[in-house]
């Protein structure tokens, strides 16, 4: 039997959160050591699967399958195409720049004198070991997600994550608010209770939706279940499959988030430490938008077109109506929040456009996306722990004390426009490029959340870099080591991709020729008039 190479890469952070929570409390460096370790191990099986993994070979490659609950047809099966491969890489290139940038989130704070509340000679309560043992338990669901091929073990994974994300956004919060606001504590109760609610309706209706299938199919297996469909031995009628597609898009727009299923990430994003801000929407609300590639153009392809004018309308709200929002903000990390509701309305206009380039820049956007958002927010998030304020008008100055904190901003905020030679640029032309080719009023319109993009991130520069300097900001230091080894290597991972896409594009273009064979849809040829 072959090494289950697709296993061990969920199962290492899996193991490695059991271990980091049982490090004695009194060991919190040990622990952050360790987690760090398992989350560069993961980082190497996931480059493993890269390079073994061939674009021109099958559709779902390094398959296990074996038996879990037979009187249901239950199994765990597992396989990666060409978008699972590159969304299992960014998940492992990003943990352990959550992790550095983490370092020091889940320690007691100072004003206790070196020790939480509830630390005792017992050490019962070990929030440190806690914090990087949640975001272990995430890598590990999140890249598991990426590799199942059996619905049910998707759907357990799907809702699983997120029990330890409830405590990362409830129970880590933004110092920088909680030494402003006396209802810090509350606020983030309602932000992390508000997540759960919002993703547990999306799950409960997706169950309904999962049973159902299971009764029209009589199994779970994703390929089994396109395979009958395509031999003719499996018939949806017209109505049973739309209203499948409607439970499954419902949890995974939710996910994602689109509008106006949106309201919950605002909430959760500004109330989090900025490396779960991260963890939110570089991480796991990409499970969303794969899952609409995978499971509802896979699974209900004519459904698919049957709701595509309507998820079009909702896509280009998302993106016209995030940006507007990101424009008028006065919290750093909300504006950053509302920007990604936008660029998520740009990744799934790109799925439903139905056209290679539109899907395959889809799958760039969310690599690109995850990159870009994480070098922003995790600079960003080291500009609020100096002052102590999430703020923007709290700034003023910054790059005349801290240019290099500045310069790294800069760079993240200029790839969130997406400026030519950077990662995002690529991506959003490809998406705007494939809907244009069959709904240009679509294309047309979507052009706007570009220049709204560039007025928000140009504001938010302008008026926290530039300018007289604060008296606040005079002592701020510049960036760290530790803050430079997280930041450098993901900009340099944006200007490589926007120069040279490549290596993405090569792995991907394969999955979404299937995907598009999958929904019985070809790029339309443009209209040339002969010459006279």
């Amino acid at each position: 039997m072959s090494f289950p190479l697709l296993t061990a890469t969920a199962a290492l952070p899996a193991l490695g959160a059991i271990a980091t929570a049982a490090v004695p409390a009194g060991r919190r460096t040990a622990a952050k050591w360790l987690a760090l370790l398992v989350s560069l191990g993961t980082l190497a099986l996931a480059a493993v699967i890269a390079v073994r993994f061939e674009p021109g070979g099958g559709r779902y490659q390094l398959t296990e399958s074996h038996a879990w609950i037979k009187d249901f047809g239950v199994r765990y099966e597992l396989g990666v195409d060409g978008i699972g491969v590159a969304l299992i890489a960014l998940t492992a290139v990003l943990i352990p720049f959550v992790i550095l940038a983490g370092w020091h989130d889940a320690d007691p704070s100072p004003a206790s004198g070196g020790e939480t509340p509830k630390e005792t000679k017992n050490y019962r309560w070990r929030p440190t070991q806690g914090f990087f043992a949640l975001i272990l338990s995430v890598e590990a669901m999140v890249i598991l997600s990426f590799e199942a091929t059996d619905v049910f073990l998707f759907y357990i994974l799907f809702e699983a994550m997120l029990i330890p994300m409830y405590f990362l956004i409830g129970g880590f919060g933004d110092r920088a608010h909680a030494g402003t606001d006396e209802n810090a504590a509350a606020q983030r109760s309602y932000a992390a209770v508000k997540f759960l609610l919002y993703n547990l309706v999306g799950g409960l209706i997706m169950l309904a939706a999962v049973i159902g299938l299971y009764v029209v199919a009589g199994n779970f297996s994703l390929t089994e279940i396109a395979e009958a469909r395509a031999n003719g031995t499996l018939e949806m009628a017209t109505n049973t499959e739309r209203l499948l597609f409607l439970g499954f898009f419902f949890a995974f727009a939710v996910k994602a988030p689109l509008w106006p299923l949106h309201t919950w990430l605002p909430n959760a994003m500004g109330e989090s430490t900025a490396p779960v801000a991260v963890l939110i929407t570089a991480v796991v609300d990409k499970v969303g938008t794969f899952a609409m590639l995978r499971f509802c153009l896979g699974l209900f392809p004519e459904a698919s077109e049957w709701a595509t004018p309507v998820i079009l309308a909702l896509a280009l709200i998302s993106i016209v109506y995030g940006a507007l929002l990101a424009v008028g903000q006065r919290d750093i990390k909300r504006l950053v929040a509302y920007a990604s509701i936008s660029h998520f309305g740009f990744i799934i206009m790109g799925i439903f456009a139905m056209t290679t380039q539109g899907q395959s820049g889809a799958t760039l956007y969310m690599v690109n996306h995850g990159i870009s958002t994480a070098a922003l927010m995790l600079v960003a998030g080291f500009l609020i722990s100096r002052r102590g304020s999430r703020l923007i008008a709290d700034y003023g100055g910054v790059q005349k004390v801290a240019p290099i904190l500045a310069g790294t901003f800069l760079i993240g905020g200029l790839a969130t426009l997406s400026l030519p030679g950077l990662a995002p640029f690529v991506s959003e032309f490809l998406v705007l490029v494939g809907t244009f080719a069959r709904y240009p009023v679509v294309g047309i319109i979507a052009t706007f959340g570009i220049v709204l993009a560039a007025l928000y991130t140009l504001v938010l520069y302008q008026r926290t870099m530039t300018g007289p300097v604060k008296e606040e900001v005079r002592t701020l230091p510049d960036l760290r080591l530790r803050e430079l080894v997280v930041v450098t290597p993901l900009i340099a991972l944006l200007i490589f991709l926007g120069v040279y896409p490549k290596p993405l594009t090569d792995i991907v273009n394969p999955a979404v020729e299937h995907t598009m064979s999958d929904v019985q849809k070809k790029d339309p040829q443009p209209e040339v008039e002969a010459a006279k």
